[in-house]
């Protein structure tokens, strides 16, 4: 007489295959990040001069027509806002609460900055470097530099002397064919230093770098003694400065360190401030397997809703040249949330966002 294996036995094999073949899953099957290993700085919180508060509870919503995303804003030579939206539009919010558009890259406009003469430049996260006027329309300025294409046009900012600083947030995961929410948390999680600063001379047409190796380069902003160009590493929670002038050219200094959120945007204000937006609270998961590459890897291959993602809370600060907080201004249940940055006028603080459907604003 034979033993015939009971049901217990053939659930116990079939559950130690299963573990097996997931176990094989989590470390051989192919993802498109290769992590670095580094070391995230302590998160101190929300503490000292980033102390919880509900500031941001006032905002005043002002609805989009047809688009989400006022990713950042540009202060017209009128005081008007002007920002680009997920559809491709780049409007402007009128003083009587209508929207007028201005042109359609046909891509994902980010970073915009006026020059003197009341040009736009527009760092297009699809497209790469645009210019746009009301006497030459839109024009695709530059698509790579030092021969190597700009896969995330994200922020611009323009020196007195007319050149263009933008930065390539990652010259490693595409925006286009990404989106540029999933492309961010790709680079952020691999944390390989695929950004860069860049520099377009318009006069010239000539390109170069700035800086390399940067961390998601995200928001851009020459300072206001025009020596320094202050960049946004978004994956290590910290803003640089980077020396342009003839003395300091090349140098570059920590600004800022150990923020308590993701950093985006940058943006100078009429009274000498800066404003950035603070996208997302630090994840503790993504802080604690800094130094595990493997093991990011490794959670790179679970299901999206299993991974680290953007949580909803509004935060966003005002610095001074010296990288020292001004303004602390929060909403910790998000109301108007995954801010991304602001931009000022004489009476308004426009406030901008990576998903929202309206624009934001607070009185002065």
């Amino acid at each position: 007489m034979t033993n015939t294996p009971g049901p217990g036995y053939v659930f116990k094999r079939f559950l130690l295959l299963a573990v097996l073949l997931f176990a094989a899953y989590l470390l051989l099957w192919p993802v498109t990040i290769e992590p670095r290993s580094w070391n995230a700085p302590r998160d101190r919180g929300y503490v000292g001069a980033y102390t919880v508060n509900h500031a941001l509870q006032q905002l005043e919503r002002i609805s989009l027509p047809n688009s989400v995303g006022p990713e950042d804003i540009a202060i017209d030579a009128e005081g008007r806002p002007v920002f680009g939206v997920l559809s491709g539009d780049i409007l402007r919010l009128e003083a009587d609460g209508s929207f007028t558009t201005l042109t359609t890259t046909g891509g994902r406009p980010l970073g915009l900055e006026f020059d003197q003469q009341g040009g736009l430049w527009i760092a297009d996260a699809y497209q790469g470097l645009m210019y746009w006027s009301p006497e030459s329309g839109l024009e695709l300025l530059v698509t790579q530099v030092d021969g190597v294409p700009v896969r995330y046009a994200d922020d611009v900012d323009v020196a007195a002397n007319g050149t263009v600083y933008f930065s390539d947030a990652s010259n490693r995961f595409a925006a286009d064919s990404l989106g540029t929410y999933a492309a961010s948390l790709l680079d952020i999680m691999e944390h390989g230093g695929n950004g860069r600063l860049l520099a377009f001379e318009p006069d010239s047409g000539h390109t170069y770098t700035v800086q390399g190796g940067l961390h998601f380069a995200n928001g851009v902003a020459v300072s206001h003694d025009q020596q320094w160009v202050m960049v946004v590493e978004t994956g290590s929670y910290r803003i640089l400065k980077i020396g342009i002038g003839e003395r300091n050219n090349g140098e570059v200094i920590t600004l800022m360190d150990n923020l308590p959120g993701f950093p985006d945007n940058i943006n100078d204000a009429p009274d000498g401030l800066f404003w950035v937006g603070l996208v997302s609270p630090r994840n503790s998961m993504l802080d604690a397997l800094s130094d595990y590459p493997l093991v990011r890897k490794m959670i790179q291959r679970l299901p999206a809703f299993m991974r680290p993602a953007a949580e909803r809370y509004g935060h966003l600060i005002a610095i001074d040249s010296d990288g020292n907080v001004v303004r602390n201004l929060q909403d910790p249940e998000g109301g108007f949330g995954q801010i991304t940055g602001a931009a000022a006028n004489d009476t308004y603080i426009y406030v901008s966002s990576l998903h929202e459907n309206a624009l934001a604003r607070l009185k002065r």
